[in-house]
């Protein structure tokens, strides 16, 4: 069956840096462009970014941008994004997901205070 499951979300300090980490099983990893999504508190699903199965192409919310980065190593059926220069505002839960929206992590928390 598949499973996504997301780690690396913890408390980091306005400024730092966190790397988090989606584990992916079940389907053909590399011929789905992947996706994370996060959701702050109070508010809806935001769409973070999106990298190609082949990792030929990325994209980036523009409140990311130039902060964030996404890779994956499909050899390893895993998915990254890299935060840096996180802000208050990065604070939420993040999902690793499917293109298509079709499968979904469980989700990991990241805290951005002092």
């Amino acid at each position: 069956q598949v499973q996504l499951v997301e780690s690396g979300g913890r408390l980091v300090q306005p400024g730092g840096s966190l790397r988090l980490s989606c584990a992916a099983s079940g389907f053909t990893f590399s011929s789905y462009t992947m996706i994370w999504v996060r959701q702050a508190p109070g508010k809806g699903f935001e769409w973070v970014s999106a990298i190609t199965g082949d990792a030929g192409a990325t994209n980036y919310a523009d409140s990311v941008k130039g902060r964030f980065t996404i890779s994956r190593d499909n050899a390893k059926n895993t998915l990254y994004l890299q935060m840096n220069s996180l802000e208050p505002q990065d604070m939420a839960v993040y999902y690793c997901v499917s293109s298509g929206y079709v499968y979904w992590g469980q989700g990991t928390q990241v805290t951005v205070s002092e």
